[in-house]
C-alpha cells in the first residue's frame, strides 16, 4: 500500500485554508453551546473544528440544523471534561454533550477508513484505536466534498481537504474518491448523493451522476434496516425533492419494492404522492408535526387507494397482504405496518362517507381514529384540522342532515315488580 495507492485511499495534498475575511461564517451564527465545546477542548490543548452540514450551511447563508464537533480527543477525554456528556455506541463511539431542552451536540473523534483487517487486534478482536485518524483522514472518509469542511473558532479560517469549496462555488455535489469504488463500498452514499443535489437545489458531477446508473441495484444490497433509517430522514424533511430525485434515477423499486416500481411506471399515481407530500410539508412548516405512522401511511394511500376500491368492507387485510409481499426493502418494523395498515382503512372509510354521506361510526372505537383524521383533513381539505376539529365536524359539514352516529340507543328496562307488595320494586318485608 505504501508504493501503491488504491482508489479509495486518501490524497496527499495540503488543504485550501481560508482566512477569517475570505468567507461569510460568522461566530454568531454557530450555536453557543457548541461553541463552548470547542473552545473548552482547545483550552485543554485538544484540536477541535466545527464540521459537516453546519459548516455547509453557514457558507451557504442558511441556518444549520445540527453543529456536529471533529476533535481529536478521544471519547473517554472527552467524557472526564464535560459532566453533561454520554458516550454511545460500539464499533466506533461518539459523545453526546446534553443541554437543557433536550439540546444534543455531537461530538467525534477524527477517524479513518482503515484497510480490511487493519483494525483488528494481536488476538483477531476488535480494537476501536485503530480507527482514529487525522483531519485528513477524516475529511476523506466522508461522503460528499461540501459535507467535508471544517471550522477552526481559535483560527476563524475554512478548512477544506477534499475540494468542497470549488464544489460549493459550483454548486455541485461530487462524491469524495473514486464514485465506482465508494458506491461498493457503501451503496447508500448514492442516496446521500442525490438527498443533498435534491435539497440544496445543486446539480451532481459528472462521474458521480454517472455511477449512479451502474450501481443503483446495489442499494438492494444494504442492510434493511439501514435502508429504513434514510427513509425516514426524507419522510422528516423536505420530502418531495427527494422522492422525485429517487424515483428519477429509478432507485424506488430498490427501497419499496412494488411499491416504488408502481410509482416509476405510472406518473398519475406519482402525481398524487407529490401533491400529498407537498401538503405534508406546508403543514410541518405551519407547526402540524404528523406521526411517523401517518407519514408512512400518506406515502403508501395513492398506492393503496386502489386497492381499496376494489374490496366491500373493511380493506385493511387486503392491504397488509399486499405490503407484505410488496418486496419492500426498507425494514420497516411490523408495528408500524400495522398501524399503517389500519390507519389506511379508517382513511378509506372516511373518504368513502364524504362521498356517499353514509359512515361506520364503529370505527371511532378504533385507536388509529384520530390518525386517520388528521389525514382525512390534509386529503379532504387540504389543510391540518384546527384544534376541535375531528372527523365528526368535517361530516357534519358536508351532510349536515345525516346522522353522526347510526348506533340504536337502548330502552331503559324497568325493574320487574314483586308480587305482594304493592307494586312497589323494593324489597319484600
Amino acid at each position: 500500500m505504501d508504493e501503491e495507492r488504491t482508489s479509495c485511499s486518501p490524497p496527499d495534498k495540503q488543504p485550501v485554508v481560508l482566512p477569517r475575511d475570505a468567507h461569510p461564517i460568522s461566530r454568531k451564527s454557530i450555536d453557543p453551546d457548541a461553541l463552548k465545546i470547542l473552545y473548552r477542548l482547545h483550552r485543554f490543548g485538544f484540536t477541535a473544528y466545527l464540521c459537516g452540514g453546519a459548516v455547509r450551511d453557514l457558507m451557504l447563508g442558511k441556518a444549520p440544523k445540527d453543529f456536529d464537533i471533529a476533535t481529536d480527543a478521544r471519547p473517554g477525554q472527552i467524557r472526564k471534561r464535560f459532566p453533561n456528556v454520554y458516550v454511545i455506541g460500539r464499533r466506533f463511539r461518539l459523545a453526546h454533550v446534553h443541554f437543557p431542552n433536550g439540546k444534543i451536540i455531537e461530538v467525534a473523534t477524527f477517524r479513518r477508513d482503515p484497510q480490511p483487517g487493519e483494525i483488528e487486534n494481536g488476538g483477531g478482536e476488535f480494537d476501536p484505536a485503530r480507527l482514529f485518524g487525522s483531519p485528513s483522514e477524516d475529511a476523506f472518509r466522508r461522503d460528499i466534498t461540501i459535507n467535508a469542511l471544517y471550522y477552526d473558532p481559535v483560527s476563524f479560517s475554512v478548512i477544506d481537504y477534499v475540494g468542497g469549496l470549488e464544489d460549493l462555488a459550483l454548486r455541485r455535489v461530487r462524491i469524495i474518491g473514486d464514485p465506482d469504488c465508494r458506491y461498493t463500498e457503501d451503496p447508500v452514499r448514492i442516496w446521500r448523493v442525490l438527498r443533498h443535489a435534491a435539497r440544496l437545489g445543486f446539480g451532481i458531477e459528472e462521474a458521480t451522476e454517472k455511477a449512479i446508473h451502474v450501481h443503483g441495484p446495489l442499494l438492494t444490497t444494504s442492510p434493511g434496516a439501514r435502508l429504513y433509517e434514510e427513509l425516514n430522514k426524507d419522510l422528516n424533511y423536505e420530502t418531495k425533492p427527494v422522492i422525485e430525485s429517487l424515483r428519477g434515477y429509478k432507485l424506488l423499486r430498490h427501497v419499496l419494492g412494488v411499491v416504488g416500481e408502481a410509482y416509476e411506471a405510472d406518473y398519475g399515481l406519482f402525481s398524487r404522492l407529490l401533491a400529498l407530500l407537498d401538503l405534508e410539508g406546508r403543514v410541518r412548516r405551519e407547526g402540524c408535526l404528523l406521526t411517523l405512522e401517518e407519514t408512512y401511511a400518506l406515502l403508501f394511500w395513492p398506492w393503496a387507494e386502489p386497492l381499496c376500491g376494489a374490496v366491500e368492507g373493511d380493506p385493511s387485510p387486503v392491504i397488509a397482504e399486499a405490503l407484505t409481499h410488496a418486496g419492500i426493502q426498507a425494514t420497516i418494523p411490523r408495528a408500524v405496518r400495522t398501524d399503517v395498515v389500519q390507519i389506511l382503512g379508517i382513511l378509506r372509510a372516511m373518504l368513502e362517507a364524504l362521498r356517499g354521506g353514509q359512515m361506520r361510526w364503529s370505527l371511532r372505537k378504533r385507536v388509529h381514529f384520530p390518525q386517520a383524521s388528521r389525514l382525512c383533513f390534509l386529503i379532504a381539505e387540504g389543510r391540518a384540522p384546527k384544534e376541535g376539529e375531528s372527523f365528526e365536524s368535517l361530516f357534519g359539514r358536508a351532510f349536515p342532515a345525516a346522522p353522526v352516529d347510526s348506533r340504536k340507543r337502548r330502552r331503559r328496562r324497568r325493574p320487574r315488580r314483586q308480587p305482594g307488595n304493592g307494586g312497589s320494586a323494593g324489597p319484600s318485608s
